[in-house]
């Protein structure tokens, strides 16, 4: 075992991308995924919101945006017959208890709205006893939805909404005795439902859902029925009155940051593991593990309130190396940042910040023996700051990172990233 040290980035081992060999020219696809996020990168960090006059305000893509948070009941009858012929299980154990949440919701009138979706069971199907022994094997299953909303107000508190789109159903299955006996799938189906909201005043709605899923024979899938009560906020342009008060000049929030970041596996892995095992379980690990990287990242802020909030949208590219056997990959994400300033003081502002769900090219699927799904994936991170110096032109950062597909793909084993350390200058 080699002991952790600190970072060096070794540039005479390749970092390969499928593994491109001397002598051949590299694969088009990654540079189109490259230009893509670039692409995507300029158009969020360059323009605060499409025209929005301040920072104070909400940019154009949140102007009139949605989300929503639903728990509650769901049901999909597996039975022996979803598992490979010639497996039995004694018993099924088939929680109910499920969340889903509306990633990302465009309001275009009251009568239709369009959402991004992505909806799990709490815990897993369990399959118990399988052909006489004795084990327990788990069926990891979500679905992600784009759907169109169409709403009627009933009155100016009450409206009825149905729903309709596409649903990618994503399911890990199991092996037993180093057969499958379940198939890992993914596939495309619809999503239906309906359902009724009623405002509480303001941005706030309370709202009952419920919907279906049809069952799948070729991917021995079955239906899915759900029924979640939830809660739902929405954002609207803010008031004149609102914008001057968050526009105050004695308040510093950085408009654009470079940072340079450093991640080493020196400290160990224990801020990850409380954070993501531990007492507050507000983040994730990672069955692959990182040893040391470097990262190169770009931020702009494109919202503030009054004093403690902001929002920034930010780029990186990042190289990264294994803790096993020192495998070599880099990443290219997009992400949004949720930054909160609690204390400022006269010689320094102190922040802490948290990025989820920021989509990420990565150049290798499998590290060190472990499949953690396809080359899309989701960047994470959480950590605290400050900014300091006169005009607080200097940053300084302590994070924890995360790469997953977020169950996407059948796949998903996550990418742990320790303690990066990252200076940057703001302007």
């Amino acid at each position: 075992m080699r002991k952790a040290g600190l970072p060096f980035i070794n540039i005479s081992q390749p970092c390969e991308m499928s593994a491109p060999r001397k002598g051949k020219r590299m694969p088009e696809g990654p540079f189109k995924v490259y230009s893509l996020l670039l692409v995507i990168a300029i158009l969020l960090t360059t323009t605060p919101g499409f025209g929005q006059r301040s920072r104070a305000q909400y940019p154009v893509y949140l102007s009139r945006a949605c989300f929503s948070v639903n728990v509650g009941f769901i049901n999909y009858p597996f039975t022996n017959e979803h598992m490979e012929p010639g497996f039995v299980a004694e018993s099924i154990t088939i929680p109910h208890t499920a969340v889903r949440l509306s990633l990302y919701g465009w309001q275009f009138s009251d009568y239709l709205s369009m959402h991004i979706s992505y909806m799990r069971p709490i815990l897993w199907v369990n399959y118990h006893d399988i052909n006489g022994e004795r084990n327990r094997k788990s069926v990891w299953m979500n679905i992600a939805g784009l759907t169109a909303v169409p709403q009627l107000p009933l009155s100016d508190r009450f409206s009825v909404f149905g729903e309709f789109g596409l649903s990618i159903i994503t399911r890990n299955g199991f092996h037993v005795n180093h057969v499958t006996a379940m198939r890992d799938v993914s596939y495309a189906s619809i999503l239906l439902g309906s359902g009724f909201t009623y405002r509480l005043g303001g941005s706030w709605e309370l709202m009952v859902h419920g919907g279906w899923t049809p069952a799948n024979k070729k991917a021995r899938q079955p239906y899915s029925t759900f029924f979640f009560p939830g809660i739902k906020y929405r954002l609207s342009p803010l008031s004149e009155e609102k914008v001057a008060a968050n526009t105050n000049p004695a308040i510093f929030f950085p408009k654009n940051q470079i940072q340079l970041g450093i991640s080493t596996n020196a400290f160990g892995y224990g801020v990850n593991a409380f954070f993501s095992e531990g007492t507050i379980p507000v983040f994730w690990g990672g069955n692959a593990v990182v040893e040391r990287g470097i990262a190169l990242s770009y931020m702009r802020n494109v919202f503030h309130g009054r004093k403690i909030f902001a929002l920034d949208f930010g780029a990186a590219v990042s190289y990264f190396e294994t803790d096993q056997v020192r495998t070599p990959f880099y990443t290219l994400a997009i992400f949004p940042v949720l930054r909160f300033t609690p204390l400022r003081t006269r010689p320094a502002d102190f922040f802490f910040f948290y990025s989820a769900a920021g989509p990420t090219y990565i150049s290798k699927a499998l590290i060190d023996g472990v499949d953690t799904g396809k080359r899309f994936t989701f960047h994470d991170f959480m950590g605290i700051g400050m900014v300091a110096g006169k005009n607080r032109t200097l940053s300084a950062e302590i994070k924890i990172g995360h790469y997953s597909n977020g169950n996407l793909f059948p796949q998903n084993a996550g990418v742990k990233i320790p303690l990066t350390f990252a200076l940057g200058y703001n302007f």
